[in-house]
């Protein structure tokens, strides 16, 4: 069981994790919850650890990292079972969950608001949000952000053409493919989720 004051710290520690991608330092937990003493907000984080909810992973208070403790409950759903998209299909109530952290979340992973139809083909909207793994080298057939001129950078598909061109093919049969010299295209991530809200 935690503290009103371990569970504001363990907030703070997942809020910063999901914004910034890193674990944030002692002062930054303690500003964010108001606490201003370094030692109050080291023991607060010490006794999170000494609970299980946290792991801490290098030298730097950076290496903080949740365990499946803290992930669970409040980065779950409740997996009740299959529904058919197609023809009906038998209900049969599960008793699983799907663990959003795992799913969605990572050192390396950040969102995106799309802009645009160019992807509806596979249906991404304009309005969805994309998680995007960080990389700087793809597959061909991959869905990558992809900067162009170090200026413009936008969600294709990624063909790398025999002559040394790359292709970024939009996914939506009235537009036509983007191709570019290879020196003028930086590869910044690969589509790895994506989530819609209908409310």
């Amino acid at each position: 069981m935690l503290t009103a004051q371990q569970n504001n710290a363990l907030a703070a520690i997942r809020d910063h994790i999901l914004r910034h991608g890193h674990a944030p330092t002692l002062n930054e937990i303690g500003a964010a919850i108001g606490v201003h003493s370094k030692g109050a907000v080291h023991r607060l984080v010490q006794a999170l650890i000494d609970k299980g909810y946290l792991q801490r992973e290098s030298g730097s208070w950076r290496g903080l990292r949740l365990t499946e403790t803290a992930a669970e409950g409040t980065a779950t759903l409740p997996l009740i079972g299959r529904i058919a998209a197609g023809r009906p299909i038998e209900a049969i109530a599960g008793e699983e969950s799907i663990n959003l952290a795992d799913f969605l979340l990572g050192p390396r992973r950040y969102a995106l608001r799309v802009m645009g139809d160019s992807m509806v083909g596979i249906g991404i909207l304009d309005g969805d949000t994309v998680i995007i793994e960080q990389a700087d080298t793809a597959r061909n057939g991959e869905i990558v952000v992809a900067l162009i001129d170090d200026q413009e950078a936008t969600l294709k598909r990624l063909k790398r053409g025999d002559d040394g061109s790359i292709a970024l093919i939009p996914e939506n049969p009235t537009m036509t493919p983007m191709i570019y010299p290879a020196h003028r295209v930086r590869i910044q991530g690969i589509l790895v989720g994506q989530l819609r809200s209908y409310r």
